[in-house]
């Protein structure tokens, strides 16, 4: 039961503040006119909106499997229903066309369910993984300005209620918090998933422009928390289409989404998304592991899948030699792995132990993506991280003062092109450094292309680490670290680690008596850091290696011996 009548619509304020609206011009960066005009003329931007997505899909594969759940299945007549009753539930609790909605959901059928109402009611999602915890959540909302959270009750034996109306609580604009599951104690603002179904009454498809934001992604986060990324309903679904035709999707396909979803590579690369638009069929998996994933694709005949390079390798040692050696896997076509760079003997082995193509992606939340294709040699799939999507992506590989290196030669990568943002949400300071002033997105990545325009990575310029892909700003973590009373100063590396490519380690310097490692970790499980982001290490030193310039060099300070003597 609800303290919320989900009848009766909400004021127009949010705790006493104005509603945020539209997205305002002046808060992302849309592609100069002449640009778009191009994109058009040569059919990437076809006017297609996210409302209007899944309504044709439904019309074209009415009674194909959409979504399989457990033992959830449903029709693309039916999610298609269902977008439509939940779309009338939110109009009811007071979501209007333009606010934005805080999506935190595991990979179940509500989460398609809920994006497609919040599309079909002309609200913008705001994606959130389901590890993220109080701190990321608060910083997204209230960036966002967001009107409601969507969670779930709980998750991997984590109660999601208590942080959602803390974040609740902390967010000005946030009146809402619609909980999938049992919605527990009533709590002011909340409301159970289940009551906004229930009403019958489709509401008129919203219209929205389609050069206009459709939702907001999360940067990796290289400074600090992460930042939005806009993406607009002409420039995301070009993205999904053009993946779909390069991954060859169709009514076959059936897509194993082993990652969290609200990722974007399990989401449009080509993702739920690229299998939806192309009527196949979608598979979640609550989590990853070999025991849950592999027995799904031998239960449901999973023919594609995506993974990041841990995953793929704890999934070949279990066929190769360990508790999922018999399992049937011959209905899978590709593995599809990205998220960081797949070490080639890891690559060389895929075919051999799992009987499926491999097929490389790398790409990136603000845009550029890159992917091997059917038909390309071995040396190529095995050791390179593919090519972009587009003929009009640009990619540009250059050294510190951005002149351009040979092919084969290392640089870093600026990329523009049709689906790649010209700049963050509200992050004008920012923006002025990550782009430049012809519009190119600086990635971080340092990569070399061949002749071929096959793109090998070879790092990160950022300060990023990359842990099993999940991406970790060292930079907040620091600050939540240095928010405990005895830390005088920290610094959190990357260490290399054979499975997930990168762990973290929090070096700090103590302020008088150094705390226990398990006291600094409870603290920053405390301050609802997510739990991918506590450091795998602690070492405690008496001060930290420094540059000629007297910066803090953490390519030396990965060498340091803590004060007990560990390395």
């Amino acid at each position: 039961m609800s303290t919320t009548d989900p009848r009766t619509p909400a004021p127009g304020t949010a705790n006493g503040t104005r509603r945020p609206g539209p997205v305002a011009a002046g808060d992302w960066t849309p592609w100069p006119e002449g640009l778009a005009e191009t994109y058009r003329r040569a059919g990437y931007w076809t006017g297609e909106t996210f409302p209007a997505f899944l309504r044709d899909r439904a019309a074209r594969f009415s009674e194909a499997t959409a979504v399989v759940d457990g033992d959830t299945r449903w029709t693309y007549a039916e999610l298609d229903r269902r977008a439509d009753s939940l779309a009338a539930g939110l109009d009811r609790l007071g979501v209007a066309e333009g606010d934005r909605v805080v999506v935190h959901l595991p990979n179940t059928a509500a989460l398609l369910e809920v994006v497609f109402a919040l599309f079909r009611r002309g609200a913008l999602p705001v994606y959130s993984l389901p590890a993220h915890r109080r701190s990321e959540l608060v910083h997204l909302a209230s960036t966002a300005e967001a009107v409601a959270l969507v969670t779930t009750d709980t998750h991997a034996g984590f109660d999601c209620r208590p942080m959602a109306a803390e974040v609740r609580e902390e967010v000005p604009s946030l009146e809402h918090v619609v909980v999938a599951g049992d919605p527990g104690t009533p709590e002011r603002g909340t409301v159970a998933l289940e009551e906004l179904r229930a009403e019958p009454d489709p509401l008129a498809l919203a219209d929205p422009d389609p050069g206009e934001v459709a939702f907001f992604q999360l940067s990796g986060g290289t400074t600090g928390l992460p930042k939005l990324i806009p993406r607009t309903h002409d420039d995301y679904l070009y993205s999904v289409r053009a993946s779909a035709d390069i991954c060859a999707l169709g009514t076959d396909t059936v897509y194993l989404g082993a990652l969290p979803i609200t990722h974007n590579f399990p989401m449009s690369s080509p993702g739920f998304l690229g299998v939806l638009h192309a009527g196949g069929t979608v598979v979640l998996s609550p989590d990853p592991s070999p025991a849950t994933a592999l027995a799904l694709i031998e239960k449901e005949r999973a023919t594609l899948t995506s993974v990041v390079p841990p995953v793929a390798m704890l999934w070949l040692d279990a066929v190769e030699r360990g508790s999922q050696a018999e399992r049937d896997l011959s209905s899978l076509r590709v593995l599809q792995v990205g998220g960081a760079t797949f070490p080639e003997e890891a690559a060389r082995r895929v075919t051999p132990v799992l009987g499926c193509a491999l097929q490389q992606v790398f790409g990136m939340a603000e845009g550029l993506v890159n992917y091997t294709r059917d038909g390309d040699p071995d040396e190529v799939v095995t050791a390179t991280q593919g090519r972009p999507i587009s003929a009009h992506d640009e990619v540009l590989i250059v050294d510190e003062h951005d002149v351009p290196v040979p092919d084969g030669e290392p640089g870093h990568l600026l990329t523009r092109g049709p689906y790649t943002i010209r700049g963050y949400y509200r992050a004008p300071e920012h923006n002025a450094a990550a782009f430049t002033a012809d519009g190119f997105y600086r990635t971080g990545d340092i990569v070399c292309r061949y002749p071929s325009g096959n793109l090998v990575v070879a790092g990160r310029a950022k300060d990023q680490i990359n842990r099993g892909g999940e991406k970790i700003g060292a930079e907040e973590v620091e600050n939540h670290i240095l928010a405990h009373p005895a830390v005088h100063d920290t610094s959190v590396v990357a260490l290399p680690d054979p499975y997930l490519g990168e762990r973290t380690c929090a070096y700090i310097i103590p302020r008088g008596a150094a705390p226990t490692r398990s006291e600094i970790l409870a603290f920053l499980r405390e301050r609802g850091l997510a739990a991918y982001k506590i450091p795998d290490r602690v070492s405690f030193v008496d001060s930290f290696p420094a540059t000629a310039v007297g910066k803090i060099s953490k390519r030396d300070l990965r060498g340091t011996t803590d004060q007990s003597g560990a390395q």
